[in-house]
């Protein structure tokens, strides 16, 4: 109880910017991996560290959408939440 003291509650216009930053965040993410992916290969002679680039920024995308995932399944319980509560 002392801890829920001291926690302050956010608003919903607080969260709705963080939403919205997360989003255009996830957004310039992609496009920067989706450039880096372009410009991988670029004057590299060596099948070797094009396999390597390749890895690795399947790595990077693969994370980025569990990342979108994860968000996205926390935005719809705060969704749901808000309708339960104007349905109440």
């Amino acid at each position: 109880s002392h801890i829920m003291s001291e926690y302050v509650r956010m608003t919903d216009t607080e969260r709705d910017q963080i939403d919205q930053d997360a989003q255009v965040f996830m957004r310039t993410c992609a496009d920067a991996i989706h450039q880096l992916r372009t410009e991988a290969h670029k004057g590299v002679q060596s099948a070797q560290v094009k396999e390597h680039r390749t890895a690795v920024l399947d790595f990077i995308e693969d994370y980025l959408k569990r990342v979108c995932k994860l968000y996205s399944e926390q935005r719809a319980i705060r969704v749901k939440q808000v309708i339960d509560k104007k349905r109440l």
